[in-house]
Formats: structure tokens, C-alpha cells, sequence
């Protein structure tokens, strides 16, 4: 008997080895990057990612505050995480013995004719029994192959995962609300502008009144200062439908009510700062960018999940044991001849799966080739991003650099005309159109600065921000 169970075990541990092998090589070579940015600054420049963000502007630091603690998107990222953290302890806890205890009581009524009729004599059969037990049962894995360990590791991988989901999602936020309050503050500027461009237009409007009604000047220069300042005028009017759009997205982002939003704008800013940037190296986006990190973290757990597909491939061994009591009466529980128990083992192999366990195995390569490629995607996509980033940064400093210069030398033009036309030197047409110039530059300053500090969010963003962290002043 025991030669034929040997030969039998035998048979399957060898079927088994013909199916058995490690898991399929899945080639996972590093992204090759650049050296440097193309657009980056010089090395030397000391400059601090915080510093990208308006970070001394108060609606910006009250505004983020708000979002960190209340916003939807970050509070359902934090709930995925301990999801994926409930999970992982799951994974862990199957690597353990499972211990379960049961209690029972159990009744029982025997018809004494299925004995039949003749039965020795002084034998009686009794007809209705109770037996009272309790039992403690244990069952165990010990992951000979490795199985287990392979889908705890990963579970953890997606922990990471989860982690960096939810500071890619607290980069992004903050990123939105600092370019809506950038935008805020842009619109502040421009219709300051607007508003000096309205009192120099209305001084030409009183000038040319004055003309006309002292005959020396016809009805149409006034009509033609009126014009320019009913334009003056209309922009500031279109700049109400910015802000309404600025405030209802900060209202999403922060989750606040619109006057707690409203508030917090209503503050003044710091001014238009614009900092330098800081230099940065592409390799360092693979430590710095969540959504790299949480890519790589699930590249590890496809190859984890690789590893315990696999092992369906070897034998399942099982280890139980029970320990209980057994009585027919409830005073002899506790008898020592109450006392009943067991102990097993178990060996569970694959032997004619029909190709179940290849089919599980190569959707998990193919899960993991996914995975690479997803991660392959996410560097080159923030390697461009950076690339954009300073890029950017470098052309709307110039652009600036120029509108400023332009404003200056319109402001003087404008002046010029006045004087010139205040001393019959030159016609109201030349004024008006060195006024038009000059309107216009003051606006497309502000402009500039908007895009430049823009410019540095996105920046920012790219290059991952400030390891999640905001620096508030």
C-alpha cells in the first residue's frame, strides 16, 4: 500500500516537471536620456524650484492650503491608497496559517427497525442521541515556489503605486491653482493698465472739446478721443467674464465656497515676480516625477505577477491540523477520552491543464510588456514636458524683455505727440495713433508677465514639482 501511494506521488511531481520552469524573460532596459535640456539655463544660476510657484502671493498659499485638506480628488486618492494598502496586509496574511474554532451541538434520531427484528438479545438500541464537540482547525501554505511571496510583492508595488498616484494628483492641483491665481493677478495688472489708458484717452477727449469749442479743431477729433476711450472702456468690461471663469475653477480645484474663494483674491499680491529658473538634468525626472515613480511601481508589480503566474506551474503543498473535543454527553467535554485530532498534508499538481496555466502566464507578460511601455511613455513624455518647460521659460522672458521695452518707448512717443501737438507741431491723428500704441503696450506687459510666470508653473510641474511639498512664505 504504501509502495503504491510512493509510486503514485512519484508520477506526479514527474508530469509535473514537464510543465514546471521559471517565469518567461521579459527584457526591461533603462529609457536612454539626453544628457542635458536644450533650453535649460546654465548650472551656475542659483535658483530654487519653490521658487516657481507664487509662493509669496497669499490667495495662492491660502488657496492650496484649502485644496490639500478638502479636495475631492486628493481625498478619493488617499481611500485608493489605503485600498491598495488593505490589499497588500491581505496578501501578507495569506502567507500565514489560517487558525479557525467551532463549536457545535448535535441531536440525532435513529428508527430502531432499519437493525431489523432479531437483534441478541440484551442489546437495546438508543433511538435519540445528542454529541457535543469544539475543534480548533489549522491550515498552511509554505509557499515552497515562492507564489505567495510573488502576489504580496505585488500588492506592495501597487501601495507605491497608489502613493505616487496621489502625489501626481497633488502636483497637478497645486499646478492648476497657482496658474489661476497667476491668471488673477494678470487681470488685476491689465485692467490697471486699461484704466491709465482711460484717463489718458478721456484727457485727449477734454483736449479736443476744448479745441472744438474754441473753433480751432473740428467735432471729429472728439469723436475720434471718444472713440478711443470707449474701447478702453469695453476691455475692461470683457475682463468680468475672466474672472468669473478664474474663480468657478478655483472653486472646483479648492472644493471652497465661491466667497471663501473670492476672499482669499481679494487679497493683495506680492507683485509680478518673476524668478529665475533652476538648472536640472532629465535623469533626475525619474526620482522626481510621480507619475514616473508610480509607472516604475507598477512595472514592478506586473513583474511580480509574472513570477506567481508562473508558479502555478509547480506543486501545491498543504499542511492541516485539527485538535478538538468530542462527547455524547456534555459532562464528559472535557473527559480525556474526549480528546480527537488529525494532521494531513496534501500535494496539489497540474497535470493536464489543457494550456490554463500558459494562457495565465502569457496575459501576464503581456501585462508586463504593458507596463514597460507605459513607463517607457511616461519618461519621454516628461523628458518633453521639461523640454517644453524651459523652453518656455526662455521665450516669454524674451518676449517680456521686448514688451517692456516697447511700452517704454510708446509711453515716450505718446508724450512727444502731446507736447508736439499742444505746440502746433503735429495733427490730432498723430496723437491718437501714438495713444493707440501706447494703450496697447501697457496690456501686452502684463500679458508677457502672466506668460512668463505661467511659464514657470508648467515648469515646475515638469520637473516634479518640490518632492510634494509646498513652500509657503
Amino acid at each position: 500500500m504504501r509502495s503504491g501511494a510512493f509510486l503514485i506521488g512519484a508520477a506526479s511531481i514527474a508530469l509535473t516537471g514537464c510543465v514546471a520552469g521559471p517565469a518567461p524573460v521579459i527584457e526591461t532596459p533603462a529609457p536612454v536620456l539626453p544628457a542635458s535640456y536644450t533650453y535649460a539655463p546654465d548650472s551656475t544660476v542659483a535658483a530654487s524650484v519653490d521658487t516657481l510657484l507664487p509662493i509669496g502671493d497669499p490667495a495662492f498659499a491660502a488657496l492650496s492650503a484649502a485644496a490639500l485638506a478638502e479636495s475631492p480628488s486628493l481625498l478619493e486618492a488617499a481611500a485608493r491608497i489605503d485600498s491598495a494598502r488593505a490589499n497588500a496586509a491581505g496578501a501578507g496574511a495569506n502567507r500565514l496559517p489560517l487558525i479557525s474554532g467551532d463549536a457545535s451541538i448535535a441531536g440525532t434520531r435513529t428508527n430502531p427497525n432499519q437493525f431489523g427484528a432479531n437483534l441478541p438479545a440484551g442489546i437495546a438500541i438508543d433511538t435519540e442521541r445528542l454529541n457535543y464537540g469544539a475543534n480548533i482547525g489549522a491550515v498552511w501554505d509554505p509557499d515552497l515556489f515562492g507564489q505567495l511571496r510573488a502576489q504580496e510583492r505585488a500588492a506592495l508595488s501597487l501601495v507605491d503605486a497608489a502613493g505616487a498616484d496621489a502625489a501626481a494628483i497633488r502636483l497637478s492641483i497645486l499646478a492648476e491653482i497657482a496658474g489661476a491665481v497667476i491668471d488673477w493677478r494678470t487681470l488685476q495688472a491689465r485692467e490697471k493698465a486699461l484704466k491709465e489708458d482711460l484717463v489718458a484717452a478721456e484727457t485727449l477727449v477734454t483736449l479736443s472739446d476744448i479745441r472744438e469749442r474754441a473753433g480751432i479743431a473740428p467735432g471729429f477729433d472728439r469723436v475720434r478721443a471718444e472713440t478711443v476711450a470707449e474701447t478702453s472702456r469695453s476691455r475692461i468690461a470683457a475682463l468680468a467674464s475672466e474672472r468669473a471663469r478664474i474663480a468657478g475653477l478655483l472653486v472646483t480645484l479648492t472644493a471652497q465656497s465661491p466667497k471663501t474663494v473670492r476672499d482669499a483674491l481679494a487679497s493683495d499680491g506680492p507683485g509680478s515676480i518673476v524668478s529665475a529658473a533652476p538648472a536640472s538634468t532629465p535623469s533626475e525626472l525619474l526620482a522626481n516625477r510621480p507619475d514616473i515613480q508610480a509607472a516604475a511601481a507598477r512595472l514592478a508589480a506586473s513583474d511580480a505577477e509574472l513570477y506567481a503566474a508562473a508558479a502555478n506551474r509547480f506543486p501545491k503543498f498543504t499542511l492541516s491540523a485539527a485538535l478538538g473535543l468530542l462527547a455524547f454527553d456534555l459532562g464528559d467535554l472535557f473527559d480525556e477520552d474526549a480528546v480527537v485530532g488529525s494532521a494531513s498534508g496534501s500535494l496539489l499538481a497540474p497535470l493536464l491543464d489543457f494550456g490554463r496555466i500558459e494562457a495565465q502566464i502569457d496575459g501576464a507578460a503581456a501585462g508586463k510588456r504593458a507596463a514597460f511601455q507605459a513607463y517607457r511613455g511616461r519618461v519621454f513624455t516628461a523628458l518633453g514636458e521639461a523640454e517644453t518647460g524651459y523652453g518656455l521659460v526662455q521665450s516669454a522672458d524674451r518676449e517680456l524683455a521686448l514688451a517692456e521695452r516697447e511700452r517704454a518707448s510708446a509711453a515716450r512717443a505718446a508724450e512727444l505727440a502731446e507736447v508736439r501737438f499742444r505746440a502746433g507741431l503735429a495733427n490730432f491723428l498723430t496723437v491718437l495713433d501714438a495713444r493707440r500704441i501706447a494703450d496697447s503696450s501697457g496690456e501686452r506687459v502684463a500679458l508677457a508677465k502672466g506668460r512668463a510666470q505661467r511659464a514657470r508653473v508648467l515648469l515646475w510641474q515638469a520637473l516634479g514639482g518640490n518632492d510634494g511639498k509646498v513652500a509657503t512664505q
